[in-house]
Formats: C-alpha cells, sequence, structure tokens
C-alpha cells in the first residue's frame, strides 16, 4: 500500500490515507465503515480510533499495516466504491477524495529522528575523484551516520527556503525508511520486521557551509539545519510493494535530467544499517533513516548547481515523485 499523510481545505487536521489510483481513502473512515457493518456506530468510531489511527506514528505503533487490519477495510471499502455512489462513513464524513482536492504532507510529520547514512559506493567514488583523499577504509566496515533535524522536515510541494549564507545550494536524491517497531539490539537477519515502508528524500544542502564546517573535524552542522532543508514523500510504501536493492531512481531540474541511478550501487543494505544503529540504543516507530546519494545523485558531484525558483523533482520507482520550488529569495 501507499500511506499518505493528508490535509483537506475543510479539515486542517492531518490524517492518515491510502492512495488508490487517482484517490486518496481515508484509512481510519475506511476501517469505521469496515466495523460498522457488524457492530454499533459508537463502538466503531471507538475501535477505529483506538486500531487504526489517524496520525502515522500512532498507526505504527498500533501495528495495523502488518497484522492486515489496514488491507481488509480498504479491500472492504473499494467493493462498496464499487456498489454505491457518494459512500460516506456513518456520521457523513467524506472517505474517499480525488488526489487533486488534497494537499499531500510529509508521509510522517516530524520523525522522533533523522539519522542519514553514506551508502552509495558510487557517490564515495566520485567523492574520491573530487577531493584526490582515498576512501577510508572505516566506511567499509561501519555505516556511518550523521543526526538531522526533525523540525525542519516539510513534504511534497512546499516551497524550499534558501538560506541566506549559502551560495551553493544542493540537492541530494535518496530514498529512506521509517522504523515501524521498538527495538533495540537489532540482528540484520531480523531487521525487515522493523521497517514500516519506504519514501523519497531530499535533503537538501549548503555545500559551502559544509565545507566549512568539516574543517574543524564536526558537522555537517548549518549545512544540513536550516527550515524546510530535510523533505520526504510523496507517500510511504509498505514493504511488501517495493524492492529496495532494484529502483530506478532519477533527479530532474526544472523538467532536465540531472541525475540518474539505481538503489543496487547501495553498499550498505537498511538490515545491516538498523543492526548498527540499534546497537545498545533502542529504536522507536517514527525514526527516519536515509539512505544517503546515489551516484551522481547532487550537484555538488558534477559542480551544477542549483538556481533560485528551480523546480527539484526526485523519482524514485515504485514511490513516485517528490516535486519541490525553490524559493525565489534568501532568507
Amino acid at each position: 500500500m501507499k500511506i499518505v499523510t493528508y490535509r483537506t481545505n475543510r479539515n486542517s487536521i492531518p490524517r492518515t490515507g491510502v492512495l488508490v489510483g487517482r484517490s486518496v481513502i481515508d484509512l481510519n473512515l475506511a476501517y469505521v465503515l469496515f466495523l460498522d457493518e457488524n457492530s454499533s456506530e459508537k463502538k466503531a468510531y471507538h475501535e477505529a480510533d483506538s486500531e487504526m489511527p489517524v496520525e502515522m506514528t500512532d498507526l505504527f505503533y498500533s501495528d495495523s499495516l502488518n497484522n492486515g487490519k489496514a488491507r481488509e477495510s480498504i479491500d472492504f471499502l473499494v467493493s462498496k466504491v464499487d456498489q454505491e455512489s457518494g459512500i460516506k462513513a456513518p456520521r457523513g464524513e467524506e472517505i474517499v477524495h480525488r488526489l487533486g482536492d488534497v494537499q499531500l504532507m510529509a508521509p510522517v510529520l516530524k520523525p522522533n529522528s533523522i539519522r542519514d547514512t553514506i551508502s552509495f559506493e558510487g557517490h564515495m567514488k566520485n567523492f574520491e575523484k573530487r577531493t584526490k583523499k582515498p576512501i577510508p577504509d572505516m566506511w567499509y566496515k561501519i555505516p556511518a551516520y550523521y543526526k538531522g533535524n526533525p523540525s525542519t522536515v516539510v513534504g511534497p510541494d512546499a516551497q524550499i527556503e534558501w538560506p541566506g549564507y549559502t551560495e551553493k545550494l544542493d540537492y541530494e536524491l535518496e530514498f529512506g525508511i521509517y522504523i515501524g517497531r521498538k527495538g533495540k539490539n537489532i540482528k540484520a537477519a531480523e531487521a525487515q520486521k522493523y521497517i514500516a515502508g519506504y519514501t523519497i528524500f531530499n535533503d537538501f544542502s549548503a555545500r559551502d557551509a559544509i565545507q566549512r564546517e568539516v574543517s574543524v573535524f564536526l558537522g555537517p552542522s548549518k549545512g544540513k539545519d536550516f527550515d524546510t532543508g530535510n523533505v520526504m514523500g510523496p507517500c510511504l510504501v509498505t514493504p511488501d510493494e517495493i524492492n529496495p536493492e532494484d529502483l530506478e531512481m532519477e533527479a530532474r531540474i526544472n523538467g532536465k535530467v540531472w541525475s540518474k541511478g539505481n538503489s543496487s550501487d547501495m553498499y550498505w543494505r537498511f538490515p545491516q544499517i538498523i543492526e548498527y544503529v540499534s546497537r545498545c540504543e533502542t529504536l522507536y516507530p517514527g525514526d527516519f533513516i536515509g539512505s544517503g546519494t546515489i551516484c551522481n545523485g547532487c550537484g555538488d558531484e558534477m559542480d551544477r548547481w542549483l538556481e533560485p525558483g528551480d523546480v527539484v523533482e526526485l523519482e524514485v520507482e515504485g514511490i513516485g515523485i517528490l516535486r519541490n520550488q525553490v524559493s525565489r529569495e534568501r532568507y
């Protein structure tokens, strides 16, 4: 399933839904309708709020994406829609929305944490060519990562602020996972059970700021930390519908292809990363882990830079397109 966080013009409160064709089905209300067939209206709403919460992280904790309840309720609703037009929840709420009538947001509005790795070997080799420095031996021994700021997360079509302190704003073509279960000291062989789903990740970067910061052996800090700097979406794709080891990935700037690659170049796979990250540390539902940039997945690798007003589109096979425009002004 493709799970989204969305809101409508009538209701500004974000809710979870499922993308089905060009429609968004409200997951909580679909489950209400499913339960209402065999129980009272009051009980149906109460159980739905508990078992199919409207907020994505709460949905992870309920385990409804894994136990079949979400799929069952959506299949039930689709069969009802085929029989009846304008179907609504028992209290008159709209269950099905046209995609063009809703605003998609980041699947998890504010992750508990953001960890981003450097997992693509091709990206590392390009770094070696550019800096004339060899890939550190340790890169092949541990899936190193840094932590980002969850408060800077935005979703599809959000405008990206251009930090006033950078002349070299850059995009990064990545994808990533949301943790769906609490766990600690997780073995790679068991790690797949902890992945709630996959999304596209655009880790915008102020490259000139990063260069200054790493010279003092810290960071990235302001090279990564600025409002709207972490973009996720447009949806979360459940693991049963995607093969993360063979995904075509592409970045387009103003409609022109700048980056193109495949996830098969990923040296460190997510199960290995989860095992490393969870050593002596608890992971929680709603934590996010990024793949790092694919080979030629950013302007820095090509000495090619964004301009104010550019439209950046990242497309990952099986997930969709994450589109954002960079502001024309500096902040």
